[in-house]
């Protein structure tokens, strides 16, 4: 099985990589943009027929929340266009491609955890490109999986955990919001559900859309106050609520997703977010 993972150098790629040598079965081809441009179509034709692989694994996204409201052009060309590119290709040369995706695509007014089949309703740029990219891979591609996920977080790139690190040790108080609850994912196990999904599965059968995050809930407030009490920071966490934090993306209130499906048709457990988070602070 020829596996061709992009966008590797992020917090997703990079976890995919610390695993790929527990799967011998799997060869493993990591690039990031200066292997493969995936928003260069001629770039990715090229890069396919002279590549041949059974399986893409798409990790490179525009995930700066904030910034797509700006830098639309640049969004959809990664989020969007990028994608609709590599499912041609993946269509094309008979590949399996699986895209991730997330809790942004819908609105936060739930009060139950998401499920796949829930309307989708996106609150910011950021998730409409994300949401679109989602069809772009079930219109262009026959066999495929998309995975949302929320809060991802890992020892790797600028996230949410390493950012309360950073701020907590140079500040004695630091301000989060209360009013917006989700659950943490760490990216290492999300990279493992990925590979365990391409074991447990047959891209032959159409698209595969699944939720997935760590279990367990908990506001940015719940989240930050673990982070520090896990490293010892003496660092006062103080709750706000979101309009104290004005940010020029919406966020969604509520984005706790419902993992039934992944869990019962790719037969897997998932670790409670408290456990992972301890795994990755051990990192950091």
């Amino acid at each position: 099985m020829h596996i061709l993972v992009t966008g590797s150098n992020g917090q997703l790629g990079n976890e995919i990589k610390n695993i790929a040598s527990n799967y011998p079965d799997y060869d493993f081809v990591f690039t990031d943009i200066e292997e493969l441009d995936i928003t260069n179509n001629d770039a990715i034709n090229d890069f396919f027929e002279e590549n041949k692989f059974d399986i893409l694994i798409n990790c490179a996204a525009y995930t700066a929340v904030d910034k797509c409201e700006t830098n639309k052009l640049k969004a959809r060309a990664i989020n969007v266009l990028a994608v609709k590119s590599l499912a041609i290709a993946c269509s094309k040369h008979n590949m399996g491609m699986i895209q991730i995706s997330t809790d942004y695509v819908y609105d936060g007014l739930n009060h139950l955890p998401y499920k796949e089949t829930d309307f989708t309703n996106p609150q910011s740029f950021y998730g409409e490109t994300k949401l679109e990219g989602e069809e772009m891979l079930a219109e262009f591609c026959d066999n495929g999986i998309i995975i949302r996920t929320s809060w991802l977080y890992s020892s790797y790139g600028n996230n949410f955990v390493k950012t309360v690190l950073k701020y907590t040790k140079e500040h004695n108080l630091m301000r989060v919001v209360y009013d917006q609850v989700g659950s943490p994912t760490y990216a290492a196990d999300l990279a493992k559900v990925i590979i365990d999904s391409i074991e447990n599965l047959t891209f032959m059968k159409g698209i595969h859309l699944y939720n997935y995050s760590n279990e367990g809930v908990c506001s940015w407030y719940d989240f930050a106050k673990e982070i520090t009490e896990i490293k010892g920071i003496e660092c006062k966490i103080k709750p706000i609520e979101t309009f104290e934090y004005p940010l020029p993306a919406k966020r969604p209130a509520y984005s706790v997703l419902n993992k039934s499906k992944i869990k019962n048709e790719v037969n897997i457990e998932i670790p409670h977010w408290k456990d992972s988070l301890k795994q990755c602070l051990k990192k950091l």
